[in-house]
């Protein structure tokens, strides 16, 4: 007896190693895994770590719960008002625990930019999935295994190569059209348009409005979201009746005022913002969910530099404000609590160094934050940075002090 009881604590340790880690809804879950006289200790177990578990080693990314939430709601309603749902695109979170922050526990429509987030979401009761990045011809095949185990997969083409193959596996597909030269796609009135639809026929069009990341007015937002949608409309009026058009991106969803048309808004960046969407005014600091919690590891005062244990490794390389009127280098530097540090940023990288100072004409003083002191840095790209981390470090409230649960993110392609 106690030889099978060894045996069942061995097997089960790398599983109590996650749900040290776990708490909440996700924890409870877990317990379903474990022998039945394991279940009780293993409960008191994450109870005392939900309680205090305060201090994750860094760098890790931390999702404010309440801040998701509350963006979440955001697009909903306006959405609602404009009587279009919403086809959440889940490459930003890649987590299975923000989608269910999302439908709760009702699945719905998502998008997906890999097979392997397909996979997962199928596996998690997601049945209703839009891959939407251009398909591979090698790829048809896996998504044709998916669909067999009854998911509703639709992929995108651009090609009549693409879209031979597709045929030939009897796998549904959207034309990818393009509005604004941001990447691939066909325009409107590309003859190609003729040929893939004498292959196949369509379920309908997607575009992507990719350059409304560089507006710089509610002017330039609103065309660009009135611009998508009728790019989109006229494409599918071209194909004929089809039943799916699909438009979407973070700007353009929160300042579409039209949807006529269209069937369905995507849109990803919304759940967790960045310093981006805050450059372009789509949101404020104070909206972005996700930050990297780094520590202070020394500093070079003859530079005004504080250095830190999360470099590019952490925060990801993007430099995408540098393109706006405010340049947040690296990103924001906030304290624990969401408070910027007025002209705080993170000015430089390098693999696993960190370096904070003033931004450029900043009439601030450096602030005093001692070896040890643990800050926040705000992301330029929420894409890139949570991609470089395994998993969130969740708190439910801003600001709150205590770790509530992990959320594991979906890797690989």
């Amino acid at each position: 007896m106690q030889a099978d009881a060894n045996s069942a604590i061995s097997a089960s340790s790398a599983h109590l190693l996650r749900l040290a880690t776990g708490a909440g809804t996700a924890f409870r879950r877990h317990l379903d895994g474990l022998p039945p006289w394991l279940v009780p200790i293993v409960g008191w177990i994450g109870w005392v770590v939900t309680l205090t578990l305060m201090a994750p080693r860094t760098p890790y990314l931390l999702l404010d719960r309440a801040t998701a939430e509350a963006n979440i709601a955001r697009l909903r309603a306006r959405m609602a008002g404009l009587g279009t749902p919403v086809r959440p695109h889940l490459k930003t979170t890649k987590s299975v625990e923000v989608a269910r922050l999302i439908f709760g526990d009702a699945p719905g429509p998502i998008t997906v930019s890999t097979l392997a987030e397909a996979e997962a979401f199928a596996a998690a009761g997601y049945t209703d999935i839009l891959y939407a990045v251009g398909i591979s011809p090698a790829k048809v095949a896996d998504a044709a295994r998916l669909r067999e185990r009854g998911v509703d997969l639709t992929v995108l083409l651009d090609s009549v190569e693409q879209a031979e193959a597709v045929a030939r596996a009897g796998v549904p597909a959207l034309v990818e059209i393009d509005c604004d030269g941001h990447r691939g796609g066909l325009l409107p009135d590309d003859p190609a348009l003729d040929r893939i639809a004498s292959v196949i026929r369509p379920r309908g069009v997607l575009v992507h409005a990719g350059e409304s990341y560089h507006a710089r007015s509610v002017a330039e937002l609103q065309a660009a979201a009135e611009h998508e949608r009728a790019v989109a409309v006229a494409a599918a009026q071209r194909l004929g009746d089809v039943p799916v058009v699909s438009v979407g991106s973070t700007p353009t969803a929160h300042f579409a005022t039209d949807l006529t048309g269209v069937t369905e808004v995507r849109a990803g960046n919304y759940v967790l913002f960045d310093l981006v969407m805050a450059g372009i005014g789509v949101c404020t600091p104070a909206d972005i969910a996700a930050a990297v919690v780094v520590t202070v590891i020394g500093h070079r005062a003859e530079r005004g530099w504080i250095m830190t244990d999360g470099g590019w490794m952490a925060t990801s390389r993007d430099r995408g404000t540098a393109r706006q009127p405010v340049d947040q280098g690296y990103g924001l530097v906030t304290a624990l609590d969401g408070t910027p540090y007025p002209d705080l940023i993170m000015r430089d990288a390098s693999q696993e160094h960190g370096i904070l100072g003033l931004r450029d004409g900043s009439a601030q003083r450096l602030p005093v934050l001692p070896v040890g002191t643990r800050v926040r840095i705000l992301p330029n790209h929420a894409c890139a940075t949570t991609a470089q981390h395994d998993g969130y470090q969740v708190r439910d409230t801003a600001g709150s002090s205590t770790i509530a649960g992990y959320w594991p993110r979906i890797r690989g392609w």
